[in-house]
């Protein structure tokens, strides 16, 4: 991915206000992010844990939506996989994140979900950057960059669904 600034981030929100997109939380690390190593940027609100943003690049420019995460189920021990790079974690280390649907149809109410790694660190996981825990990412004969574009597809199709 390609370095962002805060303010290309704020302009590419697609399923919240320009006020909110405004006032919403940016990392302030912009400039010492790995960005070589993601395919996409997504961070948790220090303020609020419930809420996460993630930004991609689309076409010729940037899509960032807002997520919110579902409350997790009480008592129940699981590993669970993230849809979008396929690594499997324990415990609550895999959220329901929902978006709010882009347009009208997000302003009627409506939203989709993925099951996404809670720390928004898949391009990490992918890459051996971050590791997860044991047995965590299934033995695959396919490439690198195999890999990579499977999680980009699955970013993409997610996207979409937000956009659409």
């Amino acid at each position: 991915m390609r370095p962002v600034t805060e303010r290309d981030i704020r302009a590419a929100f697609v399923n919240c206000t320009k006020g909110e997109a405004k006032r919403l939380a940016v990392p302030r690390d912009l400039a010492t992010r790995p960005w070589d190593d993601l395919d996409f940027l997504g961070w948790r609100d220090p303020a609020s844990p419930e809420r996460a943003y993630m930004v991609a690049e689309s076409g010729d420019g940037l899509v960032a939506i807002a997520l919110r995460q579902a409350a997790p189920h009480a008592g129940h021990v699981r590993r669970s996989m993230c849809s979008l790079c396929l690594t499997v974690h324990p415990g609550d280390g895999v959220s329901l994140l929902t978006a709010r649907r882009a347009g009208k149809t997000g302003q009627q109410g409506n939203s989709v979900g993925a099951y996404i790694c809670t720390d928004l660190a898949c391009s990490l996981y992918l890459r051996g950057k971050k590791e997860a825990a044991p047995g965590a990412r299934l033995h695959e004969s396919l490439t690198l960059e195999e890999l990579i574009t499977r999680t980009a597809t699955n970013l993409t199709n997610f996207l979409n669904k937000v956009v659409e």
